[in-house]
């Protein structure tokens, strides 16, 4: 085999590689190492891989062990440092390449452990957005009716009671005001027609949410945009995709106290793909849409169950936004994945390109 044809190779492989030569500095990497990192090659060589694997890490020691062995060696579970000062979760093989003119470098591939990862939750996701649909629908009718007369009750007692009747006629109102709003939010929920399917122009969309964001909630967050200009369009419904990217914002919003940080961020990735419904095969999903902010971060406790209906660490939370959120993404044959730290939480949207073969048969 010629050199070129190594380097195709090399760039084809499916994992993240890199090369870290004898003085632990990164020597070369493949085109999936660049799309992991979210950095160019040129960004990276040269670069410190203790950059990556700080002193005393897990995966530190492991390229530690490594050139002290002959044998290649693997770990489960290892975190390593990424976007941008974030960290993931990864799978780590490491190959010592002996070399007789100089010490020995090391071959580490990285195999995320999120993307399966991702596809289950997210199809746990979906399950509860149709399960609480079902509950959803039930509650507006059962819920309602009574609701109408306890208000009208409680109207009447204001008209006609003592004062401290008054104030409790008034707080029973108000009360089943709330219960009222919460029944209406849970309605987004039992419309189980399937999306619209025309172009979308995903920057239209995020630039809406954001214009939106600073004429209210978010007039004093600073907005950094990083779109990437050669996007295609995506398929699917431009209304309820903003209300994605609005509940996304807007989560974020609350997580810096509405004067910190959010970042929108689009990107293309190639390599993922989902099993579509019975018949529709495997649907490929490079579209990248991420809402990234500076906050405090989720609990760790909550972190696993963010998506799902109900769960939520506000106080005055009804713990619904998300779970709409992953149920537009789900509708629109995509997946929503969510990585947090304290000081950064990205919120991650993978979606499929529009296909100009539906536009014209």
């Amino acid at each position: 085999m010629m050199e070129t044809d190594y380097e195709i190779l090399w760039n084809w492989l499916p994992v993240p590689a890199i090369v870290v030569g004898s003085d632990n500095c990164i020597d070369a990497v493949n085109t999936s190492a660049e799309q992991f990192f979210t950095m160019s090659a040129r960004a990276l060589k040269g670069r410190k891989f203790q950059d990556f694997a700080p002193e005393g890490s897990r995966l530190a020691a492991l390229l530690k062990k490594a050139r002290e062995t002959p044998v290649s060696l693997a770990e489960r579970g290892v975190e390593i440092v990424t976007y941008d000062a974030g960290s993931a979760e990864v799978d780590v093989q490491v190959t010592p390449l002996t070399d007789t003119a100089r010490n020995t470098a090391l071959l580490v591939l990285v195999q995320p452990r999120s993307i399966a990862e991702k596809m289950d939750r997210n199809l746990a996701h979906r399950g509860a957005a149709r399960s609480i649909s079902g509950m959803a629908a039930a509650l507006s009718h059962e819920i309602k009716n009574p609701l109408a007369a306890i208000s009208g009750a409680a109207q009447l007692l204001q008209d006609s009671g003592a004062d401290h009747e008054v104030e409790l006629a008034e707080l029973i109102e108000g009360e089943a005001d709330r219960i009222g709003r919460l029944v209406d939010r849970m309605e987004h929920f039992t419309d189980e027609r399937p999306p619209a399917r025309l172009p979308v122009n995903l920057h239209d969309a995020l630039d809406t949410t954001r214009r939106g964001a600073k004429a209210g909630f978010a007039r004093n967050v600073r907005f950094v945009e990083e779109y990437d200009p050669s996007l295609p369009p995506t398929v699917g419904d431009r209304d309820q995709l903003a209300q994605a990217f609005q509940n996304l914002v807007k989560n974020a919003a609350e997580a810096i106290d509405g004067t910190g940080e959010i970042t929108l961020r689009t990107a293309y990735r190639s390599g993922v793909s989902l099993t579509g419904a019975a018949g529709a095969g495997r649907q490929s999903l490079p579209l990248e849409v991420s809402v990234i902010d500076n906050g405090r971060g989720i609990p760790d406790d909550l972190a696993a169950h963010i998506f799902e209906p109900f769960v939520t660490s506000k106080a005055s939370g009804a713990g619904l936004g998300l779970a709409l959120v992953s149920k537009i993404v789900a509708d629109h044959g995509g997946v929503i994945s969510c990585e947090s730290l304290e000081g950064r939480t990205v919120f991650r949207m993978l979606l499929p390109v529009w296909d100009d073969r539906e536009e014209n048969p």
